[in-house]
């Protein structure tokens, strides 16, 4: 209820406040979008009444701009000698008070149960709108057996959330904001936490801390180092928290943190609190990226001549990427590369879809195997690369030359003159890549000799590899591949500040080096020293973590194939994976050498993909392919389809 009238608005005068609603109220919660003043309204009641004889304790609630305390946590603080002095802070790891309302609700409970006596206010996040600006105003009231609420804001305006305030079983009381209240914007509250985060870091410690035993709870990032890096932890012992630090680095299954109170405080450790506050490239204390944000969904597409069928379309990282016949019709993915006029694809069925001008954009081609609905499209690639085009390069198992020279062979070639197409078929043969040029118009093949491929590395570019993993199709050999960018490298500008060093083409050279794993390297520093590429990049550099792409299809559900695509798909950021037959069909699978929904799902689970787009189902399920997707969300939850 808002007393005495929802038409009332109070002075912004800590004094006059203090009289009219604290006189007989013990904990108070301030309400009100960024901007109202609230922090500093709260700051102004502590200071009248520990001026009038009272005890004053306030929760800094607002992760992403707390009036004191740690950025990416709840602090408890007493108001002693002009300033908050905070008692106890519990850790979120986040910033963001919307998302994570829940583990924010329950940490302001538990403060609010440790304050004792005197008033209490509780100085809410600048969320006041939606689900989640609801949830959070009731679950703080209840939380913190809250006596009364201030609504700070616009007095010609009516409140925000003013059906859940008129619900509140509490006084509700409407502030007029300050007229010298501003919200200090998004820059400016992110130099403000970076600044409060790094003071509190200045005693911090570099440790190693090993990861087994430990559980890791919230919403920790893939294991893979570049994800990792800059994240803000919680060291948590019986659900309390000990400390926050900062990851440096990730090796293996440990973690290098920079920690106040250093081992000491890291051993009596018992769990790790890990969410989405980390640096940015800046050296901001900011909010992570989730890993997997990019769009993906169902695009209908098809033309005069073509049947109408919906492809999958959508992002990974800076890729563009087409399921090109959709999910039931002859599996060939169109990999566009971010910022460039070059394209990938992975198998090569039916290209009717695609126009000959991507074709000509078509550098590598990476096929599965020969079967039909594989490698029918390569006359549409053929068709359309009569020209004066550079040779495109085609990747498969043992016997794709002569499959790729069949299809040469068996047209007349008398008029293409010097427009032939040319390919360079390599075919993996174990560890080694077998190398054969053939054109269009002449017999066989030329042997072009052989090159390693260590690890089943096909392609290896400066900014991306291309791996091969073999499987068993029953009896027929096949290859899923990984496609695997380099680790983005940002300069923290912050710390090339820090040491007085100006950008410069230094920058790409260390980065160069960092890349190419050359940490020894000298690096020449515009001050005119030198450092060692190793320190530099850890010292400068911040990584982003790389969004792997698994392509997969035709294999049967063998031990064996399980253990290699778990390893080749691990922690990919997103998982094509044939998923043929319903769990009811596994007969069916297995005399055809596929997977089921099943089977598709748990390989997904155990490698611990990012999202899984299953496809490849056989047509005899085309009148409704919600059954399929509803048995692989049984056991893999992350699916993207219908």
């Amino acid at each position: 209820m808002i007393l005495p009238d929802e038409h009332t608005v109070l002075p912004c005068d800590a004094g006059e406040l203090c009289r009219r609603v604290l006189d007989g109220a013990g904990r108070i919660l301030l309400f009100g979008p960024p901007g109202t003043g609230k922090s500093t309204l709260a700051a102004g009641l502590a200071r009248a009444l520990v001026a009038g004889g009272r005890d004053c304790l306030a929760i800094s609630a607002d992760p992403g701009s707390p009036a004191f305390g740690l950025p990416g946590a709840v602090s408890l603080g007493r108001w002693q000698g002009g300033e908050w002095q905070v008692l106890r802070y519990e850790a979120l790891c986040t910033l963001d008070a919307g998302r994570f309302r829940l583990p924010l609700i329950a940490a302001v409970q538990r403060l609010a149960a440790s304050s004792g006596q005197g008033v209490l206010l509780i100085d809410a996040p600048g969320v006041t709108r939606g689900v989640a600006g609801a949830e959070l105003l009731s679950g703080l009231v209840q939380a913190a057996v809250v006596d009364a609420v201030l609504v700070l804001g616009d007095a010609q305006r009516p409140p925000p959330l003013l059906q859940e305030l008129q619900a509140l079983d509490v006084a509700v009381w409407r502030v007029a904001a300050s007229d010298q209240a501003r919200s200090p914007g998004r820059l400016r509250r992110a130099a403000q936490r970076t600044r409060s985060w790094d003071r509190y870091l200045e005693t911090a410690q570099d440790i190693e801390l090993t990861l087994d035993g430990r559980p890791c709870l919230g919403t920790p990032p893939p294991a893979s180092a570049a994800a990792w890096q800059g994240r803000q932890v919680g060291l948590l012992r019986r659900g309390a928290t000990l400390a926050m630090g900062e990851v440096t680095a990730l090796a293996g299954k440990g973690l290098r943190l920079r920690l106040p109170g250093g081992m000491e405080t890291a051993a009596q450790a018992d769990a790790l609190l890990v969410r989405d506050a980390m640096r940015d490239a800046r050296g901001r204390l900011s909010t992570a990226p989730a890993f997997v944000s990019e769009p993906m969904g169902r695009v209908q597409a098809g033309g005069a001549d073509v049947p109408a069928r919906p492809q999958m379309v959508g992002r990974v990282g800076s890729l563009q990427v087409e399921l090109i016949n959709g999910v039931f019709g002859d599996p060939l993915l169109h990999v566009r590369l971010g910022h460039r006029r070059r394209s990938l694809l992975f198998d090569l069925g039916e290209g009717a879809r695609l126009s000959a001008r991507l074709a000509h954009q078509v550098t590598d081609v990476f096929i599965s195997h020969a079967h039909l609905d594989h490698i029918a499209g390569f006359l549409w690639l053929l068709r359309s690369r009569i020209g004066e085009y550079p040779p495109c390069r085609l990747y498969g198992p043992p016997g794709l030359a002569r499959h790729v020279a069949g299809f040469l062979a068996g047209i007349l070639w008398d008029r293409v003159e010097d427009w032939a197409p040319v390919f360079e078929v390599l075919e993996l043969h174990g560890t080694t890549l077998r190398r054969y040029r053939l054109r269009a118009g002449e017999e066989g093949w030329t042997a072009l000799g052989e090159r390693a491929a260590a690890d089943g590395v096909l392609l290896q570019e400066t900014e991306f590899r291309v791996r091969a993993e073999t499987l068993d199709h029953r009896h027929t050999r096949v290859l899923a591949y990984a496609f695997e960018p380099v680790c983005q490298l940002n300069v923290r500008k912050d710390r090339l500040q820090a040491r007085g060093l100006s950008p410069g083409p230094w920058l790409g050279e260390l980065k160069r080096r960092v890349l190419a794993q050359d940490l020894q390297a000298r690096i020449h520093l515009p001050d005119g020293t030198w450092g060692r590429a190793a320190e530099l990049g850890e010292a400068l550099l911040l990584v982003s973590p790389p969004k792997r792409l698994v392509y997969a299809t035709d294999l049967a559900d063998t031990p064996e194939n399980r253990r290699r695509l778990v390893a080749l798909a691990r922690h990919a950021h997103t998982f094509f994976c044939e998923a043929a037959f319903r769990q009811a069909d596994v007969e069916l699978a297995r005399r055809h050498g596929h997977l089921t929904t099943r089977a598709c799902g748990e390989i997904a689970a155990e490698a611990g993909v990012g999202r899984l787009v299953p496809f490849h189902f056989s047509r005899r399920y085309e009148d409704d392919a919600s059954p399929l997707y509803e048995e692989i969300r049984v056991v893999y939850g992350r699916v993207i389809g219908l």
